[in-house]
């Protein structure tokens, strides 16, 4: 694969021999044994447990290198300043990094179906357009800031971050966790991002299952992230309703846990959802 940059990313830079402890306090996930070459999926929460901002974070020697969606950048950095408190860390945007896809990197932690990952000098390589970037991540399942959530919108397991290796409910603490564990505790999961597969798919469609279940958040042709009431889904599919978008029906792609989780929304665990 030729390497290319992905679309409206930014680098922020966190370098200091503060950097890790000082994640580890503050984002949803584990920094321990994390080795210098690793990449790691993470985020930000507000006290109220939703997502200001994700990451792909690399560790460095000095610290890390934070591949964040351009927009969310800023915020994301203003507001590690504010928690750093005295901190040896030093934390700024740095434009002459960006982020890349290749097959000479480190694993995607989001996704297998990813390519590998990497952080280049910007310019470097040619960039990637928009549509060639979602034609590899929507199929992946992988939501983005910016295209299928913006800051304080979201709660991590409504764009899968619980599922993709991006929240460690067992570390000792980060902003927002004790909604985040308290929900989990409770399995009250109720949105979850799915793909589905159809034809002429656009982002804002409803998707229906005999009644709305959920909104498409961004697409392909032939494949879209929807953010769905896995609640209402589960009730509908085992009713036999057809998932259509504007009157045409539409397969949701089936993994495991999202089995999983429909069957158990259902109550024992056991209904069909064929």
């Amino acid at each position: 694969m030729q390497t290319r940059l992905v679309p409206n990313r930014s680098i922020l830079v966190l370098d200091g021999p503060d950097t890790i402890a000082l994640l580890e306090r503050l984002v949803t996930n584990n920094t321990g044994n994390w080795q210098p070459g690793e990449a790691r999926y993470g985020a930000l929460l507000t006290p109220q447990g939703k997502v200001i901002a994700d990451f792909v974070a690399h560790r460095i020697d000095t610290g890390a290198l934070l591949d964040v969606a351009t927009n969310a950048v800023g915020d994301l950095s203003k507001r590690l300043k504010m928690f750093r408190l005295r901190a040896k860390v030093e934390i700024d945007v740095d434009g002459k990094l960006a982020a890349a896809i290749t097959d000479d990197g480190v694993p995607d932690p989001r996704s297998a179906a990813l390519p590998q990952h990497r952080i280049v000098e910007a310019g470097s390589v040619p960039e990637m357009s928009q549509a060639e970037w979602d034609a590899i991540r929507i199929p992946a399942g992988v939501a983005e800031w910016g295209s299928d959530f913006v800051g304080a919108e979201v709660f991590p397991w409504e764009i899968n971050m619980d599922r993709q290796g991006g929240v460690d409910l067992k570390k000792g603490c980060f902003v927002g966790q004790e909604v985040v564990s308290r929900t989990h505790r409770r399995g009250k999961l109720r949105k979850r991002t799915v793909v589905i597969e159809g034809k002429n798919l656009k982002s804002g469609q409803e998707v229906t299952a005999g009644a709305p279940v959920g909104e498409i958040t961004s697409a392909t042709d032939t494949h879209a992230l929807a953010r769905l009431r896995t609640d209402r889904l589960a009730k509908a599919l085992q009713a036999g309703e057809t998932l259509s978008v504007d009157g045409q029906p539409v397969q949701h792609i089936k993994t495991d846990w999202l089995e999983e989780e429909l069957a158990a929304s259902l109550g024992d665990g056991t209904e069909s959802l064929a």
